[in-house]
């Protein structure tokens, strides 16, 4: 008996030892974070400029969003109200794992933006470039205004069956063009992405570029400040802000001079503040087109900065960026790529991911979607890793 008992109390020991480990471990763990571990390249689809679809142009697609529910996909042109009135599109998009064609592309709807008292806009009061749906049956679209003009961008939410303007979010004075033209967002490199976070308590935007007062905008082999900006829904506010800091890119050949850069979508991938962002580069000679993972955590809040040239940037922790892919890496020439979505679920389980490109309504361009599978760590895969990390 006595033997017995002195093997008792190692075992018990060991029980609590492993319950503490364990407990520790889970209360670190986030069950619904999401990590993207790999990405693969499924095809391309594309569509001609001159595609007229219900006596509309369609083109300019600048932000995708996915309805899971009744598996659609709704696409925003950025068309300012100069060819048609403001719209966007509702789509099929046939997916599986072994091809991806222009025949699976098939546009189903178009719907025109209303605001608030049933009136389309006006021909260039509108820029629509970024688009996200709510579980409300809506979308909220984001404008980049027009500068030059000093028509403020803005970002309201819309019926999704109607297309009339329910709601509006505030925007930040510090992000309003001034009319000394020393303050705001700068012409054509504000709000281009939208991105709101599966529990619909938050939405993000960022402005492709640096804001004025911030610093410089792209240039080759020079990247910008951009800065993210995380809404509230329920009280329509801003929350919190985040430096994005977008990369450098060197021009293929330098041909015309002409060159444009910045962060043009995101998309959250969970309620932890973990993202896929997509820049995209027009060196004068081609696109150099990136999907970065991306993550707020431990990232500073900077809405009370007014200004970024004001302070010591090192200092100011940016968010995490990782590249997650190159899309010059791939078998495809490659368009103006500034939207992206999570898709539908493959037949094998994983996620895909469609990206689709603004042709600018110029011939020389097309509207392009690519489709690709992404690797998602499992809940298991994630806590052995946690563990593992844990234990170096």
């Amino acid at each position: 008996m006595r033997i017995r008992k002195l093997f008792k109390l190692p075992l018990i020991i060991i029980f609590f030892v492993t319950i503490l480990i364990t407990g520790f471990v889970f209360s670190n763990f986030r069950t619904s974070a999401v990590e993207v571990t790999g990405i693969k390249f499924i095809g391309e689809a594309t569509l001609p400029t001159g595609t007229n679809f219900k006596n509309t142009e369609l083109g300019g697609l600048s932000g995708i969003t996915y309805d899971g529910k009744n598996q659609l996909y709704y696409a925003i042109s950025d068309d300012r109200s100069q060819k048609s009135p403001a719209r966007f599109y509702t789509f099929n998009i046939d997916l599986n794992l072994d091809s991806f064609q222009s025949n699976s592309i098939k546009p189903i709807a178009v719907t025109t933006l209303k605001d608030r008292s049933g009136k389309t806009f006006p021909a260039g009061t509108i820029d629509p470039e970024g688009i996200a749906l709510t579980n409300n049956s809506s979308i909220y679209v984001s404008s980049e205004g027009d500068a030059l003009a000093g028509i403020n961008p803005f970002i309201k939410e819309f019926s999704l069956n109607s297309g009339q303007e329910i709601s509006s979010l505030t925007i930040p004075d510090k992000y309003l063009p001034s009319q000394d033209k020393k303050q705001g967002i700068r012409n054509n490199l504000a709000f281009e992405s939208l991105a709101i976070a599966p529990d619909n308590k938050h939405l993000f935007t960022a402005t492709e570029n640096a804001l004025i007062q911030d610093g410089e905008e792209a240039k080759p082999n020079q990247g910008s400040l951009s800065r993210i900006l995380q809404y509230n829904l329920i009280t329509k506010q801003v929350e919190k802000e985040f430096l994005y800091s977008t990369e450098k890119v060197k021009p293929f050949f330098k041909l015309n001079g002409k060159f444009s850069s910045g962060l043009t979508d995101l998309i959250a991938l969970d309620n932890q503040g973990h993202f896929l962002s997509i820049e995209r580069t027009f060196t004068g000679f081609g696109f150099v087109n990136s999907l970065f993972k991306v993550s707020l955590e431990n990232a500073d809040d900077i809405q009370n900065i007014e200004s970024l040239k004001k302070v010591d940037l090192n200092t100011i922790k940016p968010v995490k960026k990782k590249l997650l892919l190159n899309l010059g890496t791939l078998e495809v020439a490659l368009d103006n790529t500034e939207g992206l979505t999570m898709g539908a679920t493959l037949p094998n389980g994983q996620p895909s991911l469609i990206l689709v490109s603004d042709n600018n309504f110029n011939n020389l361009q097309r509207t392009q979607f690519l489709a690709f599978q992404l690797k998602i760590e499992s809940r298991l895969e994630r806590l052995l890793r946690l563990i593992r990390d844990r234990v170096s």
